[in-house]
């Protein structure tokens, strides 16, 4: 038996000529009616000849590719097809849906749209069929019908298209018929007698036809049937309509494949939305709604189109990625085009629909692999509309940055004292840049973008999303860039740290030093650090607090937490403690708070209190205590954890 998984197709070599829709489109033209015949012999009699006509017709017309493919089936030999990809493409296909037309439909999976009655063409009061052949053609469509879809279409390729076995049993590979049912599907049609001449009879001909009436007195019955319904359907909606009915669970809706206009227009590459490269420097905005459409590829409608229809209806096989909060569905209306191009070796569309970045990446050399990535960034503005990724790439980053970018330089966070090295710009893209996001391994460097314009420097950190992180430093509502030496020096020894908000939808992250301790046994200070991630979808902040001893290369992470508002705007307060063994072996229990915290205590594993805001108790390996903070207006707050 042929299996249900006929559609199953192997995958085209790289050698493979590659079709596009309208070279097959031109091959369809010009052997239509060879194809339909095709497609009428190969599928199964069992049909009828009045389905199997339409079918034929229907199976032949959908034959074409959804936009360029790979034909991997040698043409036929006859004349004006032999160098033919496009005829080899459409012949393939035409064999692979008609062999599907044949399959029984199953209860376990969905029925193809082949094996259905064919939707268009449609015929109604009327049965359509070709002319009658003599008994020699009546005889060999008998034997037809008696051998399987594979055999059947190994006798009509052999017969109709003139191809050798070897060719034959490609094209099956190529339709999805197993290697076993090919051999099978082979010796059956040897026991046919090779009438293939026949095969060019009027008998077998779905393009010059018979026409005769239906049943007149059933479509009769029909008709009165349908009016009665018609009528009931009347009924019942005016009784729906009347007060106190009510609409239903869809209220006033449109039907659910009702056509919307703003829709529609928005899959329309001619009615995007492009800004004048100039408009950013009349504009009172700084943000995304004032970016100029870049790249080589603005004016491909076939790119922008595919983006565009991508975006509204990603198929399986298209990689879609969003950020934490970040909606996937298509653009409400048409968006606005950032850039089209060619970056290394895809073809690149970024989009913006005033609440998301959508990005659509496709290989130069088809759409096999295409991703679409979105990211949430309602409200960026300033800094946080600085530059976009464009492209990764063997560990590296490209960005696309603001019209109003300068300047962009690479500098590594944790190395404060190596330097900024410059990167070029060329038409608004930056040169690659070792992205940290995907590094792997001990953290030894992590390397940021600077970008500079008329208002100042900034630092962007790459978190594997499409917008990069803003780096500030400070206190909350008070934050500065890290743009001087002592910011910069600060933000060292917590760079790392990074690492722990990658993929979270990041949108700021702020480094504030709250406290600075004396450490026990004459050990000199430590500082403690909060660094606080601002996410786009407004929760899911990511809170750490860090302690670092003198001397420390790194920060290590004593306390983090996500969802609070500790340490931010709406509560600019913190408290975290750790455990700590002094040079001399000796075990401490530290906590500080930052300012304004009048009273910190210890209870648990550890008990003590101190006055302030810092406590250091001694105590054992292994201990665990609650840390209670009290603010100097008797606010209470609780230890990070």
């Amino acid at each position: 038996m042929q299996s249900q998984d006929v559609a199953k197709r192997p995958a085209a070599s790289p050698t493979d000529p590659v079709v596009d829709v309208e070279q097959a489109e031109a091959a369809l033209v010009e052997h239509y009616p060879r194809l339909v015949r095709l497609a009428y012999l190969v599928l199964p009699p069992s049909l009828g000849r009045n389905r199997r006509v339409l079918t034929a017709h229907a199976l032949t017309q959908r034959a074409l590719p959804r936009g360029r493919a790979s034909a991997s089936v040698i043409p036929a030999q006859s004349t004006g097809r032999d160098v033919d990809p496009g005829y080899a493409f459409v012949r393939l296909n035409v064999v692979r849906t008609a062999l599907e037309a044949g399959l029984p439909l199953s209860f376990r999976a969905w029925p193809k749209r082949s094996q259905l009655p064919p939707l268009l063409p449609q015929v109604r009061g009327l049965r359509l069929f070709p002319r009658s052949g003599g008994a020699d053609e009546l005889a060999l469509d008998q034997r037809l019908s008696a051998l399987s879809g594979p055999a059947r279409a190994v006798y009509v390729l052999r017969g109709l298209e003139k191809l050798p076995d070897g060719d034959v049993r490609r094209v099956l590979a190529a339709a999805g018929v197993d290697a076993d049912e090919v051999d099978e599907a082979l010796s059956e049609a040897d026991e046919a007698p090779a009438q293939y001449e026949l095969l060019d009879s009027p008998e077998f001909d779905p393009c010059s036809l018979h026409a005769r009436p239906t049943d007149l007195m059933r479509r009769r019955q029909h008709g009165k049937a349908a009016l009665a319904a018609a009528a009931a359907v009347a009924v019942c909606g005016a009784l729906l309509a009347m007060p106190g009915g009510g609409w239903g669970p869809d209220g006033a809706a449109a039907p659910a494949y009702a056509q919307n206009p703003a829709s529609q227009a928005a899959l329309n590459p001619g009615k995007l939305i492009r800004i004048a490269p100039t408009a950013w420097e009349s504009s009172a905005r700084e943000d995304f709604s004032v970016w100029p459409a870049r790249g080589d590829l603005t004016e491909d409608t076939a790119l922008l189109r595919r983006a565009l229809a991508v975006w509204a209806r990603p198929g399986e096989s298209v990689q879609v990625s969003a950020t934490p909060g970040t909606p996937s569905g298509g653009p409400a209306g048409p968006p606005q085009l950032l850039y089209a191009g060619t970056v290394d070796n895809a073809r690149v569309v970024i989009l913006y629909d005033g609440l998301r970045i959508a990005r659509y990446a496709e290989p130069k050399d088809g759409t096999k692999g295409a991703a679409l990535d979105f990211a949430r960034v309602d409200g960026a503005t300033g800094s946080e509309a600085n530059a976009v990724v464009l492209d990764r790439a063997d560990g590296n980053v490209r960005y696309l940055t603001a019209p109003w970018v300068k300047k962009a330089a690479e500098r590594d966070l944790q190395k404060p004292n190596a330097g900024a090295l410059p990167m070029t710009i060329t038409e608004g893209i930056t040169s690659p840049l070792a992205s940290p996001a995907q590094a792997t391994g001990a953290c030894t460097s992590w390397n940021v973008l600077q970008l500079t314009d008329d208002t100042g420097t900034r630092l962007m950190s790459d978190l594997g999303e499409l917008v990069p992180a803003h780096l500030t430093a400070g206190r909350p509502g008070a934050v500065h860039e890290v743009s001087g030496a002592a910011a910069q020096h600060a933000w060292a020894p917590f760079a790392c740290s990074l690492g722990a908000m990658r993929s979270l939808g990041v949108r700021t992250v702020n480094a504030w030093q709250f406290a600075a301790q004396p450490l026990p046994d004459a050990s000199g200070a430590a500082e403690w650090v909060c660094t606080r991630a601002e996410t786009w979808q407004g929760g899911g902040e990511r809170v750490l607090a860090q302690f670092r001893t003198p001397g420390g290369i790194y920060g290590a992470v004593a306390a983090k937490a996500s969802g609070v508002a500790a340490c931010g705007v709406r509560d600019p307060h913190v408290l975290a403690g750790v455990l700590w063994k002094s040079a001399a072996g000796h075990w401490f229990l530290l906590a500080a708070g930052s300012k304004g915290t009048e009273a910190v205590s210890a209870t648990g594993g550890v008990s003590g209190s101190a006055r302030g805001a810092l406590l250091a108790v001694k105590t054992k390996q292994g201990v665990q205590a609650e840390l209670k903070g009290t603010l100097d207006d008797g606010t209470t707050i609780s230890g990070l954890r």
